[in-house]
């Protein structure tokens, strides 16, 4: 047996035995992890330095970077998180379902850990946190592959993951940390359905089709995160610049900021000028077509490869469509099923945007910046899945698990 295989098998063994812990096991366990980390802040600020010094060494680019660093700051808001996610209900043992069929069985739809999860993720290391987090919660083992950029923090978080683990009597094979940045070893864990139950890919599309390619055992990811915002011909427009604006300038190089937005021709005359202003005053370079140039000098042409594309940084897509159906068909199109929001202050338009929209999110007069679980109110997320199996959207607990079926009888046969 390999390596790989060994930290498998290890890793499953410690998740049937992570599934029967007590609420209160788990969340002590977690409020304690918070604490260590609290009071290690200047030994995670100094592994985290190692990673920082060699990024810059290595050329890594700012927004990379951004994503990197811990500050005190960000050290506290990984222990709060724990505590959040310990606040959180355990969805482990909920009975969803209930009811008796005519043989007089007794039967109960129960959620259940899915087992092992492997996720792979790039730069930042308060994810080690929050995946250990929720996969704890939720009775699951985790395989942990971040990124080597993040080496050093990683490493030091996972050692004191692990630590508390051990001083709560709990198996510390419930985490395990690949190191190795060898694609062939990662090819072998991808390998192993036998041992892991579900792979979350988390990062750039190379990453993700690496591991859709690659993978045998299930997997949940979002290939692209191309989010749309239509301002209806009822919008609000004050308001419907500032949504459109902050959806991408909040945070460029998120899944969930925008990528394109699409102005009913009605209102475009009205409202792309003063969008377009308030973007150059932001550093946002727009990317429209015909009629947008036209109504903003600001604007440069859009080519065809710019609807349907991820930018990640201060560019946004804008094109006029003459209608509503023509906002939805482009969407369609175009978008990636991630998240995709209406302005608008009509009813119907609202209703059959989310019904025509089968996006993970659909918001109504709201950023596409809100899909995202803690703003969701899931407490935390470990992804978003467009899948569309097992899990659509924001990933918190609840996702973390699956369900089954408990029966009662009495002495029944058949």
């Amino acid at each position: 047996m390999g390596p790989a295989e060994k930290m498998a098998a290890s890793a499953q063994a410690a998740a049937r035995k992570i599934a029967t812990l007590t609420t209160e096991t788990k969340n002590d366990c977690l409020r304690d992890l918070a604490d260590r980390i609290e009071k290690n802040t200047a030994d995670i600020r100094q592994a985290n330095a190692q990673d920082l010094n060699a990024a810059d060494q290595n050329g890594l680019g700012e927004a990379k970077k951004k994503r990197l660093a811990l500050s005190d700051q960000a050290v506290r808001q990984m222990a709060d998180g724990l505590r959040q996610v310990s606040d959180l209900e355990d969805p482990v043992g909920a009975v969803t379902k209930q009811y008796d069929v005519s043989s007089g069985l007794q039967v109960r739809k129960v959620r259940c850990p899915i087992g092992v999860i492997m996720m792979i993720y790039e730069a930042r290391p308060n994810v080690t946190v929050d995946a250990f987090a929720l996969c704890f919660k939720s009775g699951n083992a985790c395989i942990l592959k971040g990124g080597r950029e993040a080496s050093h923090s990683n490493r030091m978080l996972a050692d004191m993951i692990a630590a508390t683990l051990q001083a709560h009597g709990i198996a510390p094979d419930a985490i395990s940390l690949l190191t190795t940045s060898d694609r062939e070893e990662i090819k072998r864990l991808l390998q192993l359905e036998q041992y892991i139950d579900l792979v979350i890919p988390r990062g750039g599309s190379s990453l993700i089709r690496f591991v859709h390619e690659h993978s045998r055992i299930p997997t949940v990811q979002h290939f692209h995160g191309v989010c749309h915002i239509f301002v209806d011909a009822s919008a609000d427009p004050d308001r419907a610049v500032d949504v459109c604006a902050t959806a991408k300038t909040s945070a460029p190089s998120t899944c969930n900021a925008a990528e394109c937005v699409l102005v009913h021709a009605s209102v475009a005359a009205d409202f792309v000028p003063g969008l377009v202003r308030r973007l150059s005053d932001e550093g946002v370079e727009a990317r429209g077509d015909q009629v947008v140039c036209k109504l903003a000098p600001q604007a440069v042409p859009a080519n065809d490869d710019d609807w349907g594309r991820e930018f990640l940084d201060l560019v946004l897509a804008i094109r006029v469509v003459p209608d509503f159906d023509a906002a939805v068909a482009h969407i369609n199109q175009y978008g990636s099923n991630h998240t995709d929001a209406i302005l608008s202050t009509d009813p119907v338009n609202q209703r059959r945007f989310t019904d025509e929209v089968q996006s993970s999110c659909t918001l109504v007069n709201a950023s596409t910046r809100f899909n995202d679980g803690f703003q969701l109110g899931l407490g935390a997320e470990i992804g978003i899945s467009t899948s569309k199996i097992h899990a659509y959207g924001p990933m918190g607990l609840e996702e973390l698990t699956t369900q089954r079926y408990v029966v009662q009888g009495d002495w029944q046969t058949r």
